[in-house]
């Protein structure tokens, strides 16, 4: 968030989260972007949900199928 350019109004908005912490607005943004980075790293290396397996397909999918077989 340090990086990106910020309005003056959130820059506001951080001010006063940063004094209602008890820490300056330069601390409270490192912070910030800690946090952020732990929780995209952790996102990162979460396990993957299984693959669901195939379904058998319903009633109007081999419907369909029947359909487009030639006669």
């Amino acid at each position: 968030m340090s990086e990106r350019k910020m309005t003056e109004a959130q820059r506001a908005y951080e001010a006063e989260r940063a004094a209602k912490a008890g820490m300056s607005l330069e601390k409270w943004l490192a912070q910030k972007d800690k946090r952020a980075a732990a929780r995209a790293k952790e996102a990162e290396t979460a396990a993957p949900k299984p693959a669901e397996p195939a379904r058998k397909p319903g009633f109007f999918a081999r419907l369909l199928e029947k359909a487009q077989k030639p006669l």
